[in-house]
């Protein structure tokens, strides 16, 4: 028996008493005892029932570049390990530590979006919306177990390599709820597919992620960008440098591995846990260990979530004159669905009736 196994079965106990509450809190809201709030304006929902690592950032990204050029648009986060509490407009002098990384990319990449933060969905849109009655539409980030909200579009995203009908309640496993909590979806979107996938593939998932027939399944992969500076925004091509360092704390990393090498890249690697905030320490520790790589032309890589942590290092960034690019990542669909996905959001809109 592995390691990780038997450390699962010992927390067994632990995740059925997660379990139960689950059950109950889910049971209050069924019969009524707490209440999911309606708003009379559409509200996209998206998130995952695992601990992260499915791709919401980017699913989010695309939702938001499908709408913001008819929509006023609304996003609302809860700005997870921001250092600020309450409600929070997302304004020019802040940065990841006073809304969070994800909040603060949405806004530095879309800045005629609105993005706020607050702990509490249903207290948030209100005062979002006093402050923009002109919003149109609320994007919903990672919101899939905040059930105060009930938005009128449901969006459930699984891993292809980690989905949910593989997984277990936490702390044994990685689900923040049961398996049937994907019920309550309206569209399920398997992400970070591998190339080379075939059509024949949809009707198995199907059956095993166990989706009722009104559910809407699709397939989506990243497509990466030219990477660019993150100080000058100047592009560069993966395979103009000799050594990369990737630096990252997100929830998993293999995917990006994955396709960096493919493209044969050279890469060391320095890991950090989901939404880490690097200390003074440890970006001394990036610099050493970028000085200590082979000679040649050498880069730092990051994401975009990162770059919004790294920005807080930025003098000492400048001062060292290291070369960090910024790897930007956008989802597509696989089978031709994204004009089918496309259109699904759009008569959701159409048909919202407040």
């Amino acid at each position: 028996m592995t390691r990780s196994r038997f450390l699962s079965l010992l927390l067994l106990p632990f995740s059925l008493v997660f379990g139960l509450i689950i059950i109950l809190r889910d049971g209050l809201y069924r019969y009524g005892v707490l209440k999911s709030v309606k708003f009379n304006m559409p509200v996209i929902g998206i998130g995952n029932l695992s601990l992260g690592g499915a791709g919401k950032t980017p699913h989010v990204e695309y939702l938001i570049r499908l709408l913001n050029p008819y929509l006023e648009l609304g996003i609302m986060s809860r700005g997870y390990k921001r250092k600020t509490k309450g409600f929070k407009k997302v304004g020019p002098g802040d940065d990841a530590l006073s809304v969070g990384d994800e909040p603060m990319q949405y806004h530095l990449k879309f800045k005629d979006a609105f993005v706020a933060v607050s702990e509490s969905r249903s207290l948030g849109i209100p005062l979002l919306l006093q402050l923009h009655p002109q919003i149109q539409v609320i994007l919903l980030d990672d919101s899939y177990q905040h059930r105060s909200v009930d938005p009128g579009l449901n969006i459930l995203l699984t891993e292809f390599d980690h989905p949910y009908n593989q997984d277990f309640i936490l702390p044994a496993g990685r689900l923040r709820e049961w398996r049937s909590g994907a019920d309550r979806a309206d569209m399920v979107i398997v992400t970070k597919c591998p190339e080379g996938l075939d059509e024949s593939i949809i009707p198995k998932w199907r059956e095993n992620l166990d989706l009722k027939s009104s559910q809407r399944l699709f397939f989506s992969k990243y497509e990466y960008a030219r990477p660019y500076n993150l100080f000058t925004a100047a592009r560069a091509d993966l395979n103009r440098f000799d050594n990369v360092l990737l630096l990252c704390a997100i929830a998993n990393e293999s995917y990006l591995l994955s396709h960096l090498e493919r493209l044969g890249v050279s890469v060391n690697t320095m890991i950090y846990e989901d939404h880490h905030y690097y200390t003074p320490h440890e970006i001394s520790l990036v610099k050493m260990t970028f000085d200590n790589m082979p000679k040649g032309n050498n880069a730092i890589l990051t994401t975009e979530k990162d770059a919004t942590r790294l920005f807080l290092h930025k003098e000492f960034l400048l001062v060292e004159s290291l070369p960090i690019f910024v790897l930007p990542a956008r989802v597509t669909f696989l089978f031709e669905q994204g004009s089918l996905f496309d259109e699904e959001v759009k008569r959701f809109l159409l048909n919202f009736k407040s």
